[in-house]
């Protein structure tokens, strides 16, 4: 489904990622993870087309991502940041219907279609009942479920999210990433995740990338990167890597130094 074929981008004049190739086939979970200043997030932009590497290739569906018009690629392929959306004096109801925007025109819309698709995903997304909210009454969770809401509103193949997790507590962790794997189950679709917990990375992703210094310097199963003398190379920790009782996955355990 993607193909990323051999992409460098610098910035003023410092190379930011560095000869990254790799594919996500459809149906995939893959993890990017990695120290952070390593290039994840600058990854995450290349592949939404948000930056525009230097050299090399994004292949989407067989189609360089530039063949794509931008209301194309958004009705393919949707964004989540690590800020989420903004705390604007709208409601959410409001909000997520903007994810409908790659499906309106000013010839053709479709308003009954729209608010159909709307009610569907705050359903799925258990906000029906914060519709008349208004985003700058949310707390941060609240606001970032919004935003994986509005993004399936887009109706996407493709989620691309970018630390979606960071500064939330453990149980809006749990539920932002459980709706993107509800998602996946439901219509098949792909997600390409950067995550800063290794563990839940573990439990939620297919397969991992590790980046360091803007290249990948990893890549394999869940077993195969959560080793312990390979993290602490990367991370200079000294984790215990244990096996989860229930999920059978490899799970870290941090120690304080001595």
């Amino acid at each position: 489904m993607l193909d990323i074929q051999n992409i460098s981008l610098q910035l003023n004049g410092k190379p930011i990622v560095s000869e990254i190739s790799f594919q996500v086939a459809q149906g995939e979970t893959l993890g990017i993870i990695g120290p952070n200043g390593s290039g994840k997030s600058t990854l995450i932009k290349i592949l939404s087309r948000l930056l525009i590497p230097d050299s090399g290739m994004v292949v989407f569906q067989g189609k360089p991502l530039a063949a794509y018009s931008h209301k194309m690629l958004a009705r393919k392929m949707a964004v989540v940041s690590q800020e989420g959306i903004a705390p604007l004096p709208i409601t959410v109801e409001e909000t997520i219907a903007m994810g409908r925007y790659p499906y309106q025109s000013f010839w053709k819309r479709d308003p009954n279609g729209d608010r159909a698709a709307v009610e569907r995903i705050m359903q799925q997304t258990g906000l029906e009942k914060m519709r008349g909210s208004r985003m700058d009454e949310l707390s941060g969770g609240e606001r970032q479920r919004v935003a994986i809401a509005c993004s399936l509103a887009q109706e996407p193949e493709v989620l691309l999210l970018d630390e979606p997790t960071t500064y939330l507590d453990i149980g809006y962790q749990i539920a932002i990433l459980n709706l993107v794997r509800d998602w996946q189950k439901e219509t098949g679709g792909t997600a390409v995740l950067v995550l800063h917990d290794l563990n839940l990375a573990a439990q939620y992703c297919d397969r991992l990338l590790l980046m360091e210094h803007g290249r990948i310097t990893h890549s394999g199963t869940i077993e195969q990167i959560m080793k312990a003398a390979l993290l602490t190379d990367v991370y200079g920790i000294e984790p215990l890597v244990v096996e989860h009782p229930n999920l059978g996955i490899p799970q870290i355990l941090l120690q304080r130094s001595s």
